[in-house]
């Protein structure tokens, strides 16, 4: 095998694929990267049984052929080299000699047939969206998904599809987390499917912030994300998902409209007295037109008041400071409306304006005497 490219080019398409390449494995071959080369591009997958990650760049291969190299030890290399033409060459017994300029590296690779084929979808019916828009409703939801491994269907987002908008909904068993968007056009009419948490992580980073088009394949086992020159393999995740309809509350006692930033800004003061070792609830009470917030943790005391519209008669309720911080930085608008039914009921974040293009939930931290 034998090619030759811009070293910037392949720089980016090996530091890609490398985000789903294995960092240990007992297969050796999937903490490496599959390079083949054919026609005129070169395709550069990682897979770590999980997530597939293959994208492909142009180049003028004088040789076809195909090979597995370190993931991360070919990613160094070509970090390293000057910004030139790279040129890619196979010898024998899996050597391999990467050039450009004056810089010369000779590496020794494996056999691409020890290197496990990335699942195929099996095509059913497909979601077109922005990048942006997805890339958007990603960070705007991600941060909600469990780390819990003993509710594996939590450790991902679900996607429900109906009538051409696409909700994505995330939750952790403290706090719940929904996206709602129209979408440009769908080949299915009704659906849901969950996809893992981390899968999403790596669609937000190769996502641009562009108009350009993110296809969205939905298969029998897996759903494949196609953007641009990249596609991003992940399998579905089965079980079922916390029915989000019936944990939000339906009613509130008092709606409070806050500015974002205004009480964020507050947030963030007190939080300033919790860390990993001290950790406290921010206590608020919601009365006339403002909120008063306290943390006491062994560090000290801290307290903020914050202006609102709306009164809900100095209701007390405790936030773990973390998940509000989360929410606040998520929401994609600069006006909120804050819902509260009582000091053990949970807290509900939605637009200002009245639309249900965004809700996060966040259920309160019981208040001790003294904090």
């Amino acid at each position: 095998m034998k090619f030759s490219c811009e070293k910037s080019l392949l720089q980016g398409a090996v530091n890609t694929a490398s985000h789903a390449a294995a960092a240990k494995s007992t297969i050796p071959s999937l903490e490496g990267l599959l390079i083949e080369a054919s026609g005129d591009y070169v395709v550069i997958s990682g897979y770590d049984l999980k997530t597939g990650i293959r994208t492909r760049i142009p180049a003028d291969v004088i040789e076809p052929g195909a090979i597995v190299l370190n993931a991360r030890l070919f990613s160094d290399i070509v970090r390293r080299m000057p910004d030139d033409y790279l040129t890619f060459e196979t010898g024998d017994c899996m050597s391999v000699t990467v050039s450009c300029g004056r810089s010369v590296f000779e590496i020794i690779g494996t056999s691409a047939e020890d290197y496990p084929e990335l699942p195929s979808v099996d095509y059913q019916k497909s979601i077109f969206i922005p990048q942006s828009v997805m890339r958007s409703i990603i960070s705007e939801t991600i941060f909600a998904v469990s780390d819990n491994e003993t509710r594996p269907i939590h450790t991902g987002s679900l996607f429900e599809i109906s009538d051409n908008t696409i909700t994505v909904v995330s939750v952790d068993g403290y706090r719940l987390a929904m996206r709602r968007e129209r979408i440009e056009s769908s080949e299915i009419e009704h659906g849901s499917f969950v996809v893992p948490g981390a899968a999403l992580s790596e669609v937000e980073k190769i996502a641009g912030d562009t108009e350009e088009t993110l296809k969205i394949t939905l298969g029998s086992k897996h759903v494949l994300f196609t953007i641009g020159e990249t596609e991003l393999i992940s399998r579905r995740l089965e079980g079922e998902f916390l029915n989000y309809r019936q944990a939000i509350p339906q009613k509130a006692n008092y709606t409070i409209e806050i500015d974002r930033r205004s009480f964020l800004s507050s947030v963030e003061r007190v939080s300033l007295m919790i860390n990993d070792r001290m950790k406290s609830p921010v206590r608020c009470v919601f009365g006339d037109n403002r909120v008063k917030m306290q943390t006491v943790t062994a560090l000290g005391r801290a307290s903020d008041e914050c202006e609102v519209n709306g009164s809900a008669e100095d209701l007390e309720i405790g936030f773990n400071n973390r998940y509000m911080l989360d929410a606040l930085k998520a929401a994609p608008a600069d006006t909120l409306r804050v819902l509260l039914t009582s000091g053990v009921s949970p807290c509900v974040i939605i637009p200002a304006d009245g639309s249900d293009k965004f809700l996060y939930m966040i259920l309160p931290v019981r208040l001790k005497a003294g904090e």
